[in-house]
């Protein structure tokens, strides 16, 4: 009930957004007092990616964690969440944009056709886009809730292209440690899923027969 109350209180979500900056904030004041390391571009280009795959995980965590702790008030916080990843995940492509390409389009579109992990890593980015695009209320009237859920299911397979992106990139040093450990907890949050949709469906004739 504590926790309940605690979830439910008006400060929850403005300490929910300060803490998501955080991160931000820590990037932009090593950026300022050069405290990058010895390749900045390079740190922020991967650092800004890895803060999109850890929101993007407790984004998926929320549902496993308001069912299993029967806490229905974590709900509230998932829009922000997922705002957050396509925070991140912005500042990741342009990260990338500005100091790889210099903001050169064609470049970029060539790097983009040539590098299948930049590919994958750009479909999730655009398939992101439409889901921060559609995150409000008024998108939800427009689309109607069913084709709105339909729509917001597309966050597995950005999970999906995101490990798969990680991996392509690590790919070229054999350097696979930390991509498992996202790829496991990623594929963990949504095979629970999974289970539990396979858990309703196999009720569904059961239940048609008390009838």
């Amino acid at each position: 009930m504590q926790v309940s109350r605690a979830l439910l209180h008006p400060a929850a979500k403005p300490v929910l957004f300060g803490a998501g900056l955080l991160p931000f904030a820590w990037l932009l004041v090593g950026a300022l007092t050069q405290q990058l390391g010895a390749n900045p571009a390079e740190h922020l280009i991967r650092a800004t990616g890895d803060w999109t795959l850890r929101f993007l995980c407790l984004v998926l965590a929320v549902t496993p964690l308001r069912v299993i702790s029967r806490t229905p008030a974590l709900a509230r916080f998932r829009r922000m969440l997922g705002l957050f990843v396509y925070f991140y995940a912005v500042l990741h492509l342009l990260s990338y944009s500005g100091f790889d390409m210099a903001f050169d389009v064609a470049d970029i579109a060539r790097d983009i056709a040539k590098r299948p992990f930049i590919l994958v890593g750009f479909t999730a980015f655009l398939l992101l886009t439409a889901l921060a695009a559609t995150s409000f209320n008024r998108a939800i009237r427009a689309l109607g809730a069913v084709r709105w859920q339909w729509l917001h299911k597309g966050v597995y397979l950005i999970a999906a292209l995101a490990v798969l992106h990680f991996f392509w990139m690590r790919a070229g040093k054999n350097d696979f440690a930390e991509v498992a450990v996202y790829a496991v907890i990623l594929g963990g949050l949504l095979g629970w899923r999974l289970t539990r949709f396979m858990k309703k469906k196999s009720t569904i004739p059961a239940s048609l027969g008390l009838l």
